[in-house]
Order: C-alpha cells, then sequence, then structure tokens
C-alpha cells in the first residue's frame, strides 16, 4: 500500500533552519508529482510547495526565496529546506502525493518556530 513518512520536524528559533523529509512506498516515486502542505492550529491545510515528476518546482508565495523542494528518486524521497523561519511557519506539515487517482497523505510533521 502507499505510504508517505515525514520526518525531520521541531523546534527552531526564528531565523533558523530545518530539513524535511518525505519517504515513500508503495508507488513508482519517479513518475509522480510530491507536495509539502501544512496546517496551523485552528486554520486550514494550506499549499507550500509542489515539485514534479520532471523537477519543476512551484511555491507559495509566502516561502518563496526561504523554502526549497527536492526529490530524490533514487531514494524516493522528497524534502523540504526550510530557511529564514518565521513564527508564522509554526504548522504541521504534511507530504501529499496522487496515485492510482487517490490523494495520500503522510501523518505529519511539527514545527514550531519560537520567537
Amino acid at each position: 500500500q502507499v505510504q508517505l513518512v515525514e520526518s525531520g520536524g521541531g523546534l527552531v528559533q526564528a531565523g533558523g533552519s530545518l530539513r524535511l523529509s518525505c519517504a515513500a512506498s508503495g508507488i513508482i516515486f519517479s513518475s509522480v508529482a510530491m507536495g509539502w502542505y501544512r496546517q496551523a492550529p485552528g486554520k486550514q491545510r494550506e499549499f507550500v510547495a509542489t515539485i514534479t515528476s520532471g523537477g519543476i518546482t512551484n511555491y507559495a508565495d509566502f516561502v518563496k526565496g526561504r523554502f526549497t523542494i527536492s526529490r530524490d528518486n533514487a531514494k524516493n524521497t522528497v524534502y523540504l529546506q526550510m530557511n529564514s523561519l518565521k513564527p508564522e511557519d509554526t504548522a504541521v506539515y504534511y507530504c501529499r502525493t496522487e496515485w492510482g487517482f487517490r490523494d495520500y497523505w503522510g501523518q505529519g510533521t511539527q514545527v514550531t518556530v519560537s520567537s
């Protein structure tokens, strides 16, 4: 079955960096787009970044220039490098993909940015 497992979250001070990872299984990873989303307390889940199977990236305006999405097809893993973190980046971060006309989400990893 399809599994997405995020890791790399934690507590960091404002201005710091974290790198999130999402390991995928049960899919042909190199053929799918992968995305990162986040959900802050009391807010709806929102789009952060995507990367296509060909490596084309797209970002939400609020992370442009600070976050970088990348993928390693040999490791079936997508990454989110987060720099210059702000307290408003505090959220649970999820990775997502589509496979067989279904959406799949990971369990999420908590990112907390202190001021």
